[in-house]
């Protein structure tokens, strides 16, 4: 079964299906605080020996895209991104 969620897009709301994307597990260097979760909506953050590793479902590669530009765009050392075989919601 799928559920739907709304995320907001340019201002705008759009429906998307949870479980048709990829999970992905993205690291970067330093720990960033709370305030830089906004920039990576619908990931789950968490910051540990001077990383911050972003985890979650990306529904296709435009959002990826946009993850990784916005890493860059914010002054961040990218240090890996790898897909989550076999990871899903009801796993955690």
């Amino acid at each position: 079964m799928h559920y739907a969620q709304t995320i907001l897009e340019s201002g705008k709301q759009r429906k998307i299906r949870e479980g048709t994307g990829t999970f992905y597990r993205i690291v970067v260097r330093d720990e960033l605080s709370q305030r830089y979760a906004a920039a990576f909506e619908g990931m789950e953050m968490e910051t540990k020996c001077g990383q911050t590793i972003l985890t979650g479902e990306v529904v296709d590669q435009p959002q990826l895209h946009g993850f990784l530009d916005r890493i860059g765009g914010l002054g961040l050392k990218l240090i890996s991104v790898e897909a989550v075989p076999g990871e899903s919601r009801g796993d955690k």
